[in-house]
């Protein structure tokens, strides 16, 4: 893919979109469900995560069980955990940002560079909601990232690519809680039982934590 000229605040998908994204000075990685819900409520208690691989059948990522988590904390994901990992190949500070702290993640993306690049992770085809599934298959764009994108790019300056602009008019118009709520991999989480993790991951702005990828581990 052409990687645009021009632009200081970019939009791309998955691990692809990293590889389009390695020239920017910041990547910020979006995975709202669960990845970096978990993530920005370990560090914000003041732990630190380190992101793992994730296997088939080895657990589901519960923010839910993670409000009191400190210390450093092992969290397997098919997506955030993943693009952190590629992101951090690219020599880029690498941020994990969710609704919950799109705001604070963004202050500190402008104050480390100059072009940001955020990445909504997207959910895989093959693989549920509940870690369930022995096919990790392509790439599935979905709502609850694309608005956390769009919270990211909301709060920062300077000129914008045409699919990053749309990201912040997506998130600016929409009932955000509601649409995750109701989206696909909302639905996939509640029918899971898992009601408590969408609530506290549809929680815009409540956050000040600021998670950034060093040596591994976010912190």
């Amino acid at each position: 893919m052409f990687a645009q000229e021009g632009y200081r605040l970019k939009l791309e998908w998955g691990p692809e979109g990293v590889d389009v994204l390695r020239d920017c000075d910041v990547l910020v990685v979006v995975d709202v469900l669960s990845f970096t819900t978990s993530v920005d409520l370990v560090v914000g208690n003041g732990g630190q995560v380190r992101p793992s691989r994730w296997k088939p059948r080895n657990g589901t990522l519960r923010p839910a069980s993670l409000v009191d988590a400190t210390g450093l904390v092992e969290l397997p994901s098919p997506n955030g955990s993943n693009l952190c990992a590629l992101a951090a190949e690219t020599g880029a500070h690498v941020l994990a940002a969710c609704l919950r702290n799109a705001s604070a993640v963004a202050k500190r993306a402008q104050e480390l560079g100059e072009t940001i690049g955020v990445i909504p992770g997207g959910e895989r085809w093959g693989v549920n909601m509940a870690g369930e599934g022995q096919t990790f298959g392509p790439l599935r764009p979905c709502v609850e990232d694309y608005l956390g994108a769009g919270a990211v790019l909301a709060a920062l300056s300077g000129p914008a690519s045409p699919e990053a602009q749309l990201a912040v008019t997506a998130f600016q118009n929409t009932d955000v809680a509601a649409a995750v709520r109701a989206c696909g991999s909302g639905q996939e989480l509640i029918g899971h039982g898992h009601a408590a993790d969408v609530e506290l991951a549809v929680q815009i702005g409540v956050s000040s934590a600021v998670p950034v990828l060093v040596d591994g581990v976010l912190r």
